[in-house]
């Protein structure tokens, strides 16, 4: 009866045991049975090269830091409203240090240049586009952010750390000036700049719609004399002159790329123009979250656009508890080298679980941006930088999802060049999850460079592994090495 019972007992353990360990000694096929609806979608189809922001004629001095195989992170650098009183430009220039120890490979400024408001301007009502804050001009010689001194102080040191610093450029419209009869509307208007204090790009009645050139573009802003474009002396005097804006702010100050602001209000060939002219990496503000849109002005203007279809995917998801979402069209998938990822700005600001869509944008294709205030006020630095870190050296290759739920996004960055990729692994749930997924690793020790998981798990010959990640939180698995 005893021998009866213990063996009983044993039997139980047996089948206790093979239960517990079916995962971990399961075959592709039995895996496969149990993930039935684990169906990769491969996104891209490219070389596997990261994305990159270097133009032939880029030279900057060595760098405390290497961008890594992964790429670099832009850092908008203002937000709405940042403190006036001519600070702001010394205030970013403490911080450039430790931005580049931390992976940051680029900045990008609000508009330098005088504007209507004088000190308490953002910048985007633009009067004098040669007054970076050196002449006594609507009220104020600094602009808002800091003397003209201060500004190439900022970007020489910027440069010193090896990072690049980006000019936001409104050319859409101007501001500020003053009161004429205007021969084309047949009333005054605020179209007089003859007066600007930098004695250069004077304009008037006939450089704004409707003029000799054409009654309008593409779109105006605010009521705001909006500039034509098409009107050769507006050219000359934005990119082709030898003096031109284009040329005085990358040659003179020091700029290396540009974010245009309001796109939709003119054509894409200015950008594409201003590009060929002066070089430097250069994105548009297209505030438009249609795909095809964005991929077609991106085309037209041989520019980078800011991924705004992404942007509210993210906030669909991750807000509207449906990571299946993410499955959806977006402008990295159409275009990598061409979409700049981001999770909020000076502008929008919509998505709440900020952290998984930092977790989504830095692990995946495109040029991902860190906002000021999430970075240095609101979010856990330490974890954005874990993230940063991982960005450059892990998220590498192309993109492939391997499963989405509600509550789950799966995702794997193929490797490129000997570097082997990662796994993300999402969880928008309030309790932890985990699943086994395929890998491009096999019989390899792998870890979560975030910390969330203690597991080291071991990847089978065939590739398969199980992995997990915490509630409300995410993981990035690769090999241990």
């Amino acid at each position: 009866m005893r021998f009866l019972f213990c063996l009983l007992t044993l039997s139980i353990i047996f089948l206790s045991s093979c239960n517990s360990d079916s995962f971990l000694d399961a075959t592709k096929e039995e895996q496969t049975a149990i993930e039935p609806n684990m169906e990769i979608v491969h996104v891209t189809n490219h070389d596997g090269r990261p994305f990159s922001t270097q133009t032939n004629s880029d030279d900057i001095a060595a760098r405390t830091f290497s961008s890594g195989p992964g790429g670099g992170v832009m850092m908008q650098a203002f937000y709405w409203d940042p403190p006036a009183g001519g600070v702001w430009w010394d205030t970013i220039t403490t911080k450039l240090e430790a931005w580049s120890s931390a992976g940051i490979e680029s900045i990008w400024l609000p508009p330098v240049s005088k504007a209507q408001s004088g000190s308490y301007s953002m910048g985007y009502d633009p009067t004098d586009y040669f007054d970076l804050g050196e002449y006594n001009q609507n009220g104020t010689i600094e602009t808002r952010f800091g003397s003209k001194t201060e500004l190439t102080s900022l970007i020489s040191e910027a440069h010193s750390q090896n990072m690049q610093v980006y000019a936001d450029i409104v050319l859409n419209h101007n501001s500020g000036g003053q009161l004429e009869t205007n021969q084309y509307t047949g009333t005054q208007t605020w179209t007089d700049f003859s007066g600007v204090a930098s004695g250069k790009f004077l304009r008037s009645q006939h450089d704004f719609h409707p003029n000799w050139v054409q009654n309008n573009d593409e779109g105006i802003f605010g009521g705001f004399p909006d500039l034509s474009h098409a009107n050769p002396y507006v050219q000359d005097w934005l990119w082709k002159r030898s003096d031109a804006v284009a040329k005085y702010y990358k040659n003179t100050i020091g700029f290396d790329g540009w974010r245009f602001d309001y796109v939709k209000g003119f054509g894409p060939w200015v950008v594409k123009e201003w590009n060929n002219e002066v070089g430097g990496f250069s994105v548009g503000e297209l505030w438009d979250s249609n795909v095809n849109y964005l991929d077609w002005w991106s085309n037209e203007a041989n520019s980078s656009v800011f991924d705004f279809a992404c942007y509210y995917k993210m906030n669909d998801a991750f807000d509207g508890n449906n990571l299946n979402v993410l499955n959806d069209d977006m402008m990295w998938k159409r275009d990598p080298f061409q979409a700049v990822t981001f999770v909020a700005n000076h502008d929008t600001d919509e998505i709440w679980n900020k952290m998984l869509a930092y977790a989504y944008i830095l692990t995946h294709e495109g040029y991902p941006t860190i906002f000021y205030r999430d970075y240095e006020e609101w979010l856990n630095k330490e974890r954005l930088n874990n993230l940063i870190w991982i960005h450059n050296n892990k998220a590498t290759g192309t993109t492939s999802i391997l499963y989405t739920d509600n509550d789950e996004y799966v995702a794997r960055r193929n490797g490129w060049n000997g570097n082997p990729g990662l796994i993300v692994y999402l969880n928008n749930s309030n309790n932890w999850v985990q699943r086994w997924v395929p890998t491009n690793w096999y019989n390899t020790q792998i870890k979560d460079f975030t910390g969330h998981s203690s597991w080291y798990p071991t990847t089978q010959s065939g590739g398969w592994v199980q992995i997990q990640a915490p509630p409300n939180s995410y993981t990035v698995w690769s090999p241990n090495i």
